[in-house]
């Protein structure tokens, strides 16, 4: 989740999400969406989800250090923007860095809150976004990244007690970052107790996990974890030991959460595009550099067949008609994924390109994102859509969003 950066452009060759993503870069029954008419098409179950970023204070809080009331005003006034946009599901980033946004049992607070790793903000940030976002008619998905550790390679910054500086030999430096090494099993673990610690302390709608698993290639880097993959890769290719692992992360949270809170939905929102038709024949039409099962080793189209996630939401971050990893063409390779299988489908929004600096003369034409969803009215499967980022919907450069609450959102939809 790299939303620390703010690159613009479109090409399908680099690292990706929220602010800089390229194309190189269900909810559970209990939880569907009661959904009244949208503007056009058919009656359906409908998602309209806001994502909101912490990691670098990307939407909220808007910077370390504020008081608790202006934080917690802060997180009103997002929750409201919401509301006013007639969404009904806010997704808020609650383990951006290997830490917390509430008293965790596993791992500190986040400085993202008071700047200093550990310190604690005199509220429960998370407690109040489910408390305040229920009151409102929204459902509150706690956002979690699963490895990312620090968004720079220093162990000592990290807070004393963090697990990380406890347990070094679970840590791998890549890129100047810091993440957690997915083949570990102790680590797997770690991460599980530390995302169903959120599950068991607070009435959530759901788990949501980015397109961060094993990071994004660096040219003329590579990830080591050539230990743990000599103490548990039995032999086996690489490549499939380290989908396995991520695998079990997936499979085994999925399975604790119905354990734990039976109606809390688990999903994901991975890169847009699962692998290229030229490396797998049942791949999508796409010229896309990164590819999820090849490159972050998340075998997406996988964890739909099993039934390991209750939605998937695949970030389309691409306009209609973009060559290399065109919208359209994504939308119907993904429906087609999730026919029959019970999976919901929505749709990741882009709506901090519309209107940018730099961003391709599609995304500076107000209708695009409108045509987006025009387009996904038209197919049954897609059960709506998430919309990337709070800033960039408060915001919102040429209306683009306005035109598309105008024309798709026309009246709230409650959340069932």
């Amino acid at each position: 989740m790299a939303a620390q950066q703010s690159g613009t452009g479109q090409s399908p060759s680099g690292t990706t999400r929220r602010g800089a993503l390229t194309a190189g870069a269900a909810v559970a029954a209990g939880l569907l969406l009661t959904a009244a008419a949208p503007a056009r098409g058919a009656a359906r179950p409908q998602m309209r989800g806001l994502w909101a970023a912490s990691v670098a204070n990307t939407d909220w809080p808007s910077k370390p250090g504020l008081p608790a009331a202006q934080q917690r005003k802060e997180l009103t006034d997002l929750l409201d923007l919401a509301v006013r946009n007639r969404l009904n599901a806010v997704f808020l980033q609650v383990r951006p860095t290997a830490d917390a946004f509430w008293p965790s049992e596993y791992e500190p607070w986040s400085r993202y809150l008071t700047g200093t790793q550990g310190r604690d903000p005199g509220w429960d940030p998370l407690g109040t976004a489910v408390t305040e976002a229920h009151r409102r008619g929204l459902q509150l998905h706690a956002w979690c990244n699963p490895y990312r550790i620090g968004t720079d390679d220093r162990l000592s910054a990290l807070a004393p007690a963090h697990p990380a500086r406890r347990n070094p030999d679970w840590v791998v430096s890549h890129g100047g970052k810091l993440y957690y090494n997915p083949g570990l099993p102790e680590v797997r673990e770690h991460v599980e107790q530390a995302v169903l610690d959120a599950v068991r302390r607070y009435p959530v709608d759901g788990v949501h996990f980015d397109d961060y698993f094993y990071p994004y290639p660096i040219k003329g880097q590579r990830f080591d974890d050539d230990a743990a993959y000599a103490a548990h890769g039995g032999g086996h290719d690489r490549g499939a030991w380290r989908r396995h692992n991520t695998d079990l992360l997936v499979s085994e949270l999925h399975q604790r959460i119905r354990q734990l809170r039976p109606g809390v939905a688990f999903g994901v929102s991975p890169f847009g595009v699962w692998r290229n038709r030229a490396t797998d024949p049942t791949g999508s039409a796409t010229k896309a550099g990164v590819q999820a099962y090849d490159d972050l080793y998340a075998d997406t189209r996988r964890w739909v067949r099993e039934g390991w996630i209750d939605y998937i939401a695949p970030q389309l971050y691409w306009n209609i008609g973009f060559a290399a990893a065109d919208y359209a063409v994504l939308v119907d390779w993904w429906a087609r994924q999730v026919a029959g299988t019970g999976v919901r489908l929505y749709v990741g929004e882009a709506v901090y390109r519309a209107g940018a600096p730099g961003a391709a003369a599609a995304w500076q034409n107000p209708a695009e994102l409108s045509r987006h969803l025009d387009l996904c009215e038209r197919n049954p499967q897609v059960g709506g859509h998430l919309h990337y980022n709070a800033t960039a919907v408060r915001r919102d450069r040429i209306g683009a969003f306005a035109r598309l609450v105008k024309d798709h959102y026309p009246t709230p939809v409650p959340a069932s």
